[in-house]
């Protein structure tokens, strides 16, 4: 049977999903795999372009009717989340726009529940793929951001200024984990291919797992960056027992998270 797959070419995607992209033994799926950054795989799922893939988490109450949110696959843990960084200096500034990495991401829902909680009036915005925020504050053409991914582990060595650290935010505020991204799959596939779907993705988590080497030709290939100890520390804060089994902390996070989305 053949699927198409939607991934990041973030090392924790690429690390968790290596094994079933190459082949699992005796597998009953072939895969179609494209990957993008997470606000375009948002954006195909929510045109019912992929059959499974991995998305922001907070997308899901916009995609429930027709995808079924899987127990592994995902993004969810602690000491993990976005972080709130400045170009200039350690003020935030309501005045100056803040740059999120895509509408859709968990990112931006994080950076709103945080600026809400705090009780900020002003609320200006744009939005950037998220190897693009990073630039426009490297460059100092952004004044503060909100950066993902690899980047959360070199904004010291760039010069850049943490104003929050939106993921300890919510940890404190919740008392969850932070349930940043999930795998999906199309119901229409039936429960029995989901099922087959999850294990697949279990399995290709388990070989990984067992290697003596995190980062791997593949892993590398793809990346955002060519520091491999960035690609080891990335993968070992975003990849953990959540990504295998999701759990009742992470559905917890999961609910606390979705009651804040407006569909």
């Amino acid at each position: 049977m053949r699927l198409s797959l939607g991934i990041s070419t973030c090392p924790n995607d690429t690390y968790i999903y290596e094994a079933l992209v190459q082949g699992l033994e005796n597998s009953p799926f072939e895969w179609n795999v494209h990957f993008a950054d997470v606000q375009t795989l948002n954006e195909m799922v929510g045109r019912g372009e992929l059959d499974v893939a991995k998305v922001s988490a907070q997308v899901y109450p916009k995609i429930q009717q027709n995808y079924a949110c899987l127990d592994c696959g995902g993004a969810i843990g602690y000491g993990c989340g976005p972080l709130l960084l400045s170009s200039v200096g350690n003020s935030f500034c309501p005045e100056k726009p803040v740059v999120l990495p895509g509408k859709d991401t968990t990112a931006a829902l994080l950076f709103k529940f945080w600026h809400q909680k705090t009780g900020r009036s002003e609320l200006n915005i744009e939005y950037a793929l998220f190897d693009q925020v990073y630039r426009s504050l490297r460059s100092k053409e952004a004044v503060q951001g909100v950066v993902i991914h690899e980047h959360r582990f070199t904004w010291k060595r760039d010069g850049l200024f943490l104003l929050q650290d939106l993921g300890a935010f919510w940890e404190e505020n919740t008392g969850t984990p932070i349930p940043l991204g999930i795998a999906v799959a199309k119901k229409t596939l039936g429960i029995n291919v989901i099922s087959q779907v999850e294990n697949e993705i279990r399995k290709s988590l388990q070989i990984a797992r067992k290697r003596e080497n995190l980062v791997t030709p593949f892993i590398d290939k793809l990346a955002q960056i060519d520091d491999p100890s960035v690609m080891e520390a990335h993968i070992r804060m975003f990849v953990n027992d959540f990504s295998e089994n999701v759990g009742d902390r992470g559905n917890a996070s999961l609910r606390a998270l979705w009651k804040l989305v407006k569909v």
